[in-house]
């Protein structure tokens, strides 16, 4: 048993070498990239920016663009929502850019993990266990050494996102990255209703039912300060910027930078991919409430689609 034991430890040792070497290399490929994304004044969308080292989809290179376009005061970030943080939009910043992170995840193990992978002591991060509520976030954050001004705040919690950047007080991004949910449309300002406990498979076996529109994202954006950028390729990731640091860069309407997902995340009743397209799945959900922010009143979604 203690060879097993011995012989899997070194395994892992060994699978965790080759992937920080494989790090090493695309990160170093990343940085031609960083070096053109620097000459680029106005790019004519923020996807012709975009590339990929740890984020799942073209955020890495949008993230580059902007913390080069802006002065930023603070190299500080904040994720909510990361898994195991493998695979993460704030990963390239801790790792690249040496930026101090704090990173919350409702799973423990997921948050074990992270602090057991070697960027737990090689670089300033901090991961904390925790699913988000509007009672729990402003603590949460404070207490994790946090607190005032910092570089990027980015919420993907495949639900009570809107109602969670509305609550947060404690902080102050230059950079707001909020998931919203492409198959709301761009015409309303909506959102699934605030619950302490939601959770994106129990409101709907599809798993659509989550977030909010990119127009809610857009009218909370205003009300707090910020204006909208753009959105990654993928139809998931809307980019906003404090007023105050906008300098050059464009704000836009969400008819304009609205990206409908090219993904099919949709499940059937027995929570397998039906691999259909969402914008014809979320029918599904069309009897299910949820909140125009823009009046507080409340009706189904099938009102908005």
């Amino acid at each position: 048993m203690k060879n097993f034991i011995k012989n899997i430890t070194g395994a892992k040792k060994f699978a965790d070498y080759l992937r920080e070497e494989n790090d090493k290399s695309k990160i170093l490929s990343a940085k031609n990239l960083i070096n053109h994304i620097k000459q680029i004044k106005v790019p004519a969308n923020i996807h012709d920016v975009e590339f990929s080292v740890f984020s799942q989809w073209g955020d890495d290179g949008i993230i580059q663009y902007l913390i080069h376009a802006i002065n930023i005061e603070n190299e500080t970030f904040i994720e909510f929502g990361v898994g195991n943080y493998l695979e993460a939009n704030t990963r390239f910043l801790l790792i690249n850019n040496n930026w101090k992170g704090l990173i919350f995840d409702g799973s423990e193990k997921n948050i074990h993990y992270v602090q057991n992978d070697s960027i737990y002591w090689k670089f300033d991060l901090t991961a904390k266990p925790l699913f988000i509520t509007k009672s729990n976030i402003n603590e949460a954050i404070k207490s994790a050494g946090f607190e005032g001004k910092i570089g990027l705040l980015h919420i993907d919690i495949d639900g009570n996102d809107y109602w969670i950047w509305e609550h947060i007080q404690v902080v102050d991004p230059e950079i707001v990255i909020m998931e919203y949910n492409s198959v709301f449309g761009n015409k309303s300002a909506i959102s699934v209703p605030y619950k302490d406990d939601f959770f994106v498979s129990n409101e709907h076996y599809s798993n659509l039912f989550f977030g909010a529109s990119l127009k809610a994202m857009i009218h909370l954006a205003d009300k707090k300060g910020y204006s909208f950028v753009g959105s990654n390729s993928a139809g998931n990731n809307a980019y906003f910027v404090r007023n105050d640091k906008m300098n050059f860069l464009k704000s836009m309407s969400a008819e304009e930078g609205y990206v409908k997902c090219k993904f099919r995340q949709n499940r059937n009743a027995n929570a397998e991919f039906s691999f259909e397209p969402d914008t014809e799945k979320i029918n599904q959900c069309g009897s299910l409430m949820v909140v125009n922010v823009e009046n507080g009143e409340s009706a189904s979604l099938n009102n908005y689609l």
